[in-house]
């Protein structure tokens, strides 16, 4: 396991999330034009095994559910490879959905392709879109690891940004195992 931050070499504040179309877990296929109607949106690069995404799944179903009303889609997305981490395989994300009882969507970059349109390096990697899908933050969910979250900075970025429209915290980045990429 290779620890790394979140990396702001690619995608910059302010530049449109770059295109998808994605399967998702609950047997559709979702594009970014599916969600031109939200408030905003958040696009969290995750996996099943990593040890750094399995804490905050509570907290990622608590973002999606108090914002889900005020017009926040959460969407998670898995690129590691699965040839050597199994684990993470298009079948065990249905299965770990299920588990954790996701009510967000879970999609599948079997290409790699977005992550790296992304920029993402790391699980989790949190990105935060508005409704013309512009980055207005990409910075961590909150500040645990392995202990109980003292600051929950995503939760409170979003609640910011939907009562203001404005987000005044500065980015911390996420911190995470490193996407699995493919040889």
């Amino acid at each position: 396991m290779v620890l790394l931050a979140s990396e702001y070499k690619i995608l910059k504040k302010g530049q449109t999330a770059p295109y998808f179309t994605l399967p998702a877990t609950d047997g559709k296929t979702y594009s970014l034009s599916h969600f031109k109607s939200v408030k905003a949106i958040l696009i969290i690069f995750m996996c099943n095994h990593c040890p750094y995404v399995i804490p905050k799944i509570k907290e990622i179903k608590r973002i999606a559910a108090d914002y889900q009303e005020q017009g926040l889609v959460v969407i998670g997305i898995n690129a590691n490879e699965d040839a050597n981490y199994p684990e993470d395989s298009f079948e065990n994300m249905q299965k770990y959905a299920q588990k954790w009882d996701l009510p967000f969507l879970y999609l599948r970059d079997e290409s790699q392709h977005v992550a790296k349109t992304y920029g993402a390096v790391c699980t989790p990697d949190p990105f935060l879109f508005d409704k013309n899908f512009k980055l207005i933050y990409h910075g961590r969910i909150d500040d645990t690891h392995g202990k109980e979250a003292g600051v929950h900075e995503l939760h409170e970025v979003i609640g910011e940004f939907m009562n203001t429209g404005t987000i005044s915290r500065k980015e911390k980045p996420s911190m995470g195992c490193s996407i699995k990429w493919k040889v």
